[in-house]
């Protein structure tokens, strides 16, 4: 995940979300975790967006273990679609 979110926040910096997500850090984390996966994004965060000061152990860690699945369904499926 990190590569992907450090590759997401160079995107940010550059301007390519938009300036809305640059206008906290707080901001810029959201973007961050919606460019990293947009569909975990959607179903962890969507509703609440993390807050300025907010610390969510839990759904960070429902976040990575999303994201971990993610990544897994592409890997099988990239296999099932060059055999």
């Amino acid at each position: 995940m990190n590569k992907r979110k450090e590759a997401c926040y160079l995107d940010i910096d550059n301007g390519l979300w938009g300036r809305s997500c640059r206008t906290s850090q707080i901001a810029r984390e959201n973007c961050a975790l919606r460019c990293v996966s947009t569909a975990c994004y959607n179903t962890i965060y969507a509703d609440d967006p993390l807050e300025e000061g907010e610390i969510d152990i839990k759904r960070g860690r429902d976040f990575r273990h999303c994201l971990r699945r993610e990544i897994q369904e592409e890997k099988m499926s990239s296999k099932h679609g060059t055999e």
